[in-house]
């Protein structure tokens, strides 16, 4: 199996420890150098697991991968989300095929919160085969927009 690459994960503010506690700075913008627009796409996704387990109605989401779209690839998202009874249902998302800074309707991440709000119905007019996703399948977020 091929591994994908995968665009690098920001990294987040660095912490250090003093004699009157931790202290949190970030490194300056002069050397950090401006998330591109995959990262970007990355980072919102990764930060909206809060908001899927609300969608969800669930006690807690994980984003366990994100590939930002291309020309010649589907986004794609998977989540992992845990409810009060201890279930877990991993859930692996397609989009379109865009550049990750394109204008679009709405964000990949609304769609993928409004499915899962909408009561997280499976219908064969939007699952595609996937053979990645835990389950063999992926829901095709774009075909349930127009045929929801």
């Amino acid at each position: 199996m091929r591994r994908r690459s995968l665009p690098p994960v920001p990294r987040a503010a660095v912490e250090t420890l003093t004699a009157t506690g931790p202290v949190t700075s970030t490194p300056p913008t002069d050397l950090v150098p401006p998330l591109d627009d995959g990262q970007q796409f990355v980072e919102r996704l990764r930060s909206a697991a809060p908001a899927f387990a609300r969608a969800a109605g669930a006690q807690s989401a994980v984003v366990r991968e994100v590939v930002p779209p291309a020309r010649h690839r589907r986004s794609r998202c998977r989540v992992v989300v845990r409810y009060e009874d201890g279930t877990e249902a991993d859930l692996t998302f397609v989009g379109e095929r865009r550049r990750p800074g394109a204008s679009a309707r709405q964000t990949f991440d609304a769609e993928i919160s409004g499915w899962l709000a909408a009561g997280q119905i499976r219908d064969d007019a939007w699952l595609v085969a996937d053979p990645e996703a835990p389950n063999g399948a992926a829901v095709d977020i774009p075909a349930w927009l127009a045929n929801g």
